[in-house]
Formats: C-alpha cells, sequence, structure tokens
C-alpha cells in the first residue's frame, strides 16, 4: 500500500498548524473521499502511537470541532493491526469544506490532487458554494414541531450509551434557527413516514397477496420491523437427494441486509417518498429514492466510495451499530453478486436480488424442495416413501419395501401412518396411484 489519490500516511498526529485537518478537509471536498493512516511514513514503515485511544479521541474531537460545514456522519476512526489509526472519510454534500479559523478562503479550503492536498481556488470555493446542497434533510423543518424520541433512546440504551438534554443539538436534529429538522421528524417516535414491503404470488404486480407497512414511527423502529420481514421471507429451503441434504437460503442474508439499509439510509425523503420493498416468488426488488448521491457515477458507486445522502441518519445509525463502516455496503454486496443487479436511474435506485430457488427450477427440484419444507418432521424412512410416491405414483408396496430396504409389514405400518394424518392418499385399489399432499 502506498500513498495516492485517497490514502494518506501520517506517522503521528501533528497539532502544529491544522496540517492533520488540511488532509481531512482535502478528501471531504474530493468526489471519491479518502483514508488517512496515523502511525505510518511516507515510506511505509510503521511508527507505534504512545497512546492510541487518547489519540483517536483527539482525532474525532478536532475534525468535529474545527472543520465546517459539519462533518457528523462523514468520517469513521478505527484501529487497525492494534498500532495503527484508520480515518475513512467520506465526500461531502456540502461543499466547500473548511478549516474553520481560516474561513472559506484558499488558506482553508483543499482538495486533493493526486497524493497531497492543494489549495482550492477561490473561483472553486464561490461555485461549489452557489451549488451547495439546500434540500437536504438536516435544513429542511420538521412539519411538527413537538416531538418525541423515547424509542430513539431505547435503541441507544440497548448499545450502553445515553442520550442526554442537549442529544437534538449533538445529534445535528436542529436547524439553524434551533427548530427540529426533517431528520429529527423521521427520527421522532411519530411521523407520517411509513415503509411499504409488498409480496405478490406472481412473477409480476398482478396478484397482490400481502401488502405491509411498517412506519408512522421512528425510523429506526421501522428499518429493524423491515429486517426481520424479510429475514422471515428468506428462510432456509432444503433439498433431499439421494446422498445428502442440501441446505440454502434464496438470498445472501448479508448482502440483503445491506441492500435494505443503504435504501434506508441514503433514500431522499425531501419529497416524502420512502423506500420500497417488494417480494417475488423468483425476486425481491429493493427501491429507494434520488437516484446516485452527490452526482457520483456508476463507477464511482461501484467501487464503494461513500457519500451519504442523510449524514444525519447514517451517524445514528452507525452509533446503534445497524451500519458497521462508511462504504462498506456496496463491496459486501457485490462479494456475492454482479454488479447487474443494480438498476440506475435520474430518479431512483433499483436493487433486484434473483432467488437461487427459482420456480423455474425442474420439476424434480421443485418436488424436492415440497417434500422437505412438508415433511421436514417425518423420519427418514417416511421421507423417503413420501419422495418415491411422488417421483412414482403407482409404485406397489413390494417395490417400496425393497427400495428403502424394510419390511413389506414396515411399509404398510407406514401407509397408515402417512394417510391418517394427511400426508397421502390412494386413489383406486388395483392400479391405482398414490397421491402426496404438498400443502
Amino acid at each position: 500500500m502506498i500513498e495516492s489519490n485517497r490514502i494518506e500516511f501520517k506517522r503521528q498526529l501533528n497539532d502544529d498548524d491544522n496540517k492533520f485537518e488540511k488532509e481531512v478537509v482535502a478528501f471531504l471536498n474530493y468526489k471519491d473521499g479518502g483514508i488517512i493512516y496515523i502511525g505510518i511514513d511516507d515510506a511505509g514503515a510503521y511508527y507505534p502511537l504512545a497512546d492510541i485511544d487518547a489519540t483517536q479521541l483527539k482525532i474525532k474531537d478536532r475534525i468535529k470541532s474545527n472543520i465546517e460545514p459539519s462533518t457528523m456522519g462523514l468520517f469513521d476512526v478505527s484501529v487497525e493491526d492494534g498500532k495503527v489509526i484508520k480515518v475513512t472519510i467520506a465526500s461531502g454534500s456540502e461543499k466547500p469544506y473548511y478549516i474553520k479559523k481560516n474561513g472559506m478562503t484558499e488558506k482553508g479550503c483543499y482538495l486533493r490532487v493526486g497524493s497531497s492536498a492543494e489549495p482550492m481556488p477561490q473561483r472553486m470555493i464561490e461555485d461549489l458554494f452557489s451549488k451547495r446542497t439546500r434540500n437536504s434533510i438536516g435544513k429542511i423543518e420538521s412539519p411538527i414541531n413537538k416531538l418525541t424520541f423515547e424509542q430513539l433512546k431505547i435503541y441507544y440504551q440497548e448499545k450502553g450509551k445515553q442520550l442526554n438534554d442537549q442529544f437534538a443539538y449533538n445529534l445535528e436534529l436542529l436547524t439553524k434557527d434551533e427548530k427540529y429538522n426533517y431528520a429529527a421528524y423521521l427520527l421522532a417516535d411519530n411521523n407520517s413516514i411509513s415503509i411499504k414491503v409488498a409480496k405478490y404470488g406472481s412473477l409480476t404486480k398482478a396478484e397482490l397477496i400481502e401488502n405491509n407497512e411498517y412506519g408512522y414511527c421512528s425510523l429506526v423502529k421501522a428499518t429493524k420491523q423491515v429486517l426481520d420481514k424479510i429475514e422471515l421471507e428468506n428462510k432456509t429451503v432444503a433439498r433431499i437427494t439421494s446422498k445428502e441434504r442440501i441446505e440454502s437460503r434464496p438470498y445472501d442474508p448479508k448482502a440483503l441486509r445491506e441492500a435494505i439499509i443503504n435504501a434506508i439510509v441514503h433514500n431522499d425523503y425531501s419529497n416524502e417518498r420512502p423506500p420500497v420493498f417488494e417480494i417475488f416468488p423468483d425476486r425481491i426488488e429493493i427501491t429507494s429514492a434520488g437516484g446516485l448521491p452527490c452526482s457520483f457515477t456508476k463507477e464511482e458507486f461501484l467501487a464503494g466510495y461513500s457519500a451519504p445522502r442523510n449524514k444525519e441518519l447514517m451517524r445514528v445509525f452507525k452509533d446503534i451499530d445497524l451500519v458497521e463502516q462508511l462504504g462498506s455496503g456496496i463491496p459486501r454486496i457485490l462479494e456475492k453478486y454482479d454488479e447487474s443487479i443494480f438498476t440506475f436511474t435520474d430518479n431512483f435506485l433499483k436493487t433486484t436480488f434473483i432467488s437461487s430457488v427459482s420456480p423455474n427450477l425442474k420439476l424434480e427440484d421443485r418436488l424436492e424442495n415440497k417434500l422437505e419444507n412438508r415433511f421436514e418432521n417425518l423420519n427418514e424412512n417416511r421421507q423417503k416413501m413420501v419422495r418415491l410416491m411422488m417421483e412414482n405414483p403407482e409404485i406397489s408396496i413390494p417395490q417400496l419395501a425393497e427400495a428403502i430396504g424394510i419390511s413389506t409389514t414396515a411399509i404398510a405400518k407406514n401407509i397408515r401412518f402417512l394417510r391418517e394424518n394427511g400426508y397421502i392418499e390412494r386413489q383406486g385399489t388395483f392400479g391405482g396411484k398414490w397421491i402426496v399432499n404438498i400443502k
């Protein structure tokens, strides 16, 4: 690993001339963000830090106190190999960022150029300021003034954290006029936002069989409800073959979870359009409003560069461990799925997960899946009998006995049990056939 346009090494945290802040500002203003490693020199050699915990606290305080606009939700501080501090910085949506004491000038604004931080030309500063995002949920005033946050406080308490009387200020849930903003509205106990989870019985939207709505409550609570619902739908499917039992889920649970969280955290709520989750027999579609964030290209998005559209939500979701690390979501999804699962438009981003247990499976595979789901509580011999009856409805008792390796008396006894408990029926006597009740 060497220094590059996205990687900066520092031997130690220097207290002179805001050199550290300069690098952070440069990455905040850079379209791809970047990473600063503290404890590595320019040649890539390690230099142990005297007090890693104290240094981490200083880093967090300096980023939050010495840089404007607010950097909340745009950086992450962690330790690698027990000796190096890693500061991950996302590209900000309120450019230009600048060192507070130097203001919005060439001495305060920097941009990453190659492997160094260069002063930003005044004309660029003015141009970026004129384009600064004005419709962020941090600037939009809440439609309701009286908000409560008991649910949010509980989620923080579960993680061993407390929200004090200043939490609305600390979490940036207030406008400049000190009124609740739209981020606060989304996180409050009561609001008008509801997330739809629809389930269809056909491959199109023609047959709606479930229409669940999770919301009118804290977005954190609604998120957990959506996660629970999708997890329930992503249940393990088993196949019984002649040699083994094979278990799998239709969708990779980690990738699916990341996509759900991303859709909720990065959704554009400025037009009151929440994300939508749709479950089909062969796929799950997740659609969020807003398209790509911060003028990202498709390639930058797929590379995992992070620029949170809603940094206030990102901060809260990270605090309560719903989000692990900046920029980790998309790479985790792409570890399991091809980039073709993403569909980009100007106003929406859709992620489509194709089920590994497709309704287009061969008849034999579908029968085995149904067999396992319906008859998982039967003993091994009875499961084998049912499978053989499904494969050959005209199979005889002697043939069953030979195939399974037990006596005809035992077969007759098991048939009686299966018929009495509704698992099978007999149509006709001599020359008849077995009917297996799948449902």
